[in-house]
C-alpha cells in the first residue's frame, strides 16, 4: 500500500483518506486515475483496519459498508463552491451558500434541517428520533467538528 502506509487505525486511515481527497480530487485539480488508486486503497486499508479491531463479521461488514457510505456523500458534493463540509461526530453538515446545489445535495442523501438551516448527512444508525432541540453550535461543542473545505471558491490557475 502506497497511500496508507503506517496507518494503525481506522481513524487514521480515514483521516488520511479525507487528506488525500483534498489533494487529489478531480473536481479540485487533481486526477482521476490517482483518486481512483486511492479509492481501491482505502477501501483495502479501511477493510484491514476494521478487522484488526477485534470485532464481530457482524460488526466488521457494518462498519465497511459505513465507511463506504461517508465516503460517497462526500465525494459527491467536495467539488461544490460556497459551501462548507464538515464533520460533527458521526454527522456530516453543509452550511453555507446551499441554495444553488440543494438539488446535489438530495441525490447525494443529505437532508435539510430548517432549525438549523444547514444540510447533514447520517447513515441509519446515527438517526435521532427526538433530536433537534440542540443548536448546530451545541452539537460541535459536544461532539467536536472537523472542517474539510472552507466554503471558498476553488481558483483555478490554468486560466490566464
Amino acid at each position: 500500500m502506497k497511500w496508507f502506509e503506517g496507518c494503525a487505525g481506522l481513524d487514521e486511515v480515514k483521516a488520511k483518506y479525507k487528506q488525500l481527497a483534498k489533494t487529489h480530487h478531480p473536481d479540485l485539480g487533481g486526477d482521476t486515475l490517482v483518486m481512483q488508486e486511492i479509492n481501491r486503497e482505502y477501501a483495502f486499508a479501511s477493510a484491514k483496519a476494521i478487522k484488526g479491531a477485534n470485532l464481530s463479521e457482524e460488526e466488521t461488514e457494518h462498519q465497511i459498508l459505513s465507511s463506504e457510505a461517508y465516503r460517497r456523500a462526500i465525494e459527491a458534493i467536495i467539488h461544490l463552491e460556497g459551501i462548507t463540509i464538515e464533520l460533527v461526530g458521526w454527522w456530516i453538515w453543509v452550511t453555507g451558500l446551499t441554495r444553488p446545489v440543494k438539488d446535489t445535495l438530495k441525490k447525494a442523501g443529505f437532508f435539510f434541517a430548517s432549525k438549523k438551516l444547514a444540510w447533514y448527512f447520517r447513515t441509519a444508525e446515527y438517526k435521532v428520533r427526538k433530536g433537534g432541540k440542540k443548536s448546530l453550535d451545541e452539537i460541535r461543542a459536544k461532539y467536536g467538528s472537523e472542517v474539510l473545505n472552507d466554503g471558498k471558491p476553488k481558483r483555478s490557475y490554468l486560466n490566464y
